[in-house]
């Protein structure tokens, strides 16, 4: 059984920096694929990255340049390091486990979940 805890939310102000962890028990870790997603109450939630078993990475626009996805297969702990933050970007931030090597950032993908943390950037 595979359990998810993230951690490193808070609250910054727009152009802060936050990074996010999220710590695995159990599974493989390295043959997974694993992201991270946010949602906003009342409205879907959304993929924001994913990083492969071969730590291939793929961003959404919105994040792209400004957020980077990592992770640390020895520690098991995927990180989701975040700059230049915008208002926009105030969320639920939830990891997720596929436990497969086909990584795509598509919600119904994903097997395991964490319990979000959360992130609030003010003007």
């Amino acid at each position: 059984q595979v359990q998810l805890v993230e951690s490193g939310g808070g609250s910054v102000q727009t152009g802060g920096s936050l990074r996010l962890s999220c710590a695995q028990s159990g599974g493989t870790f390295r043959s997974d694929c694993m992201a991270w997603f946010r949602q906003v109450p009342g409205k879907e939630r959304e993929g924001v990255a994913r990083i492969a078993s071969d730590g291939s990475t793929f961003y959404e626009d919105f994040v792209k340049g400004r957020f980077t996805i990592s992770k640390d297969n020895a520690q098991k702990i995927l990180y989701l390091q975040m700059n230049s933050l915008k208002v926009e970007d105030s969320a639920m931030y939830y990891c997720a486990v596929r436990r497969d090597e086909f990584c795509r950032l598509d919600l119904s993908l994903f097997d395991y979940w964490g319990q979000g943390t959360q992130v609030t950037v003010s003007s």
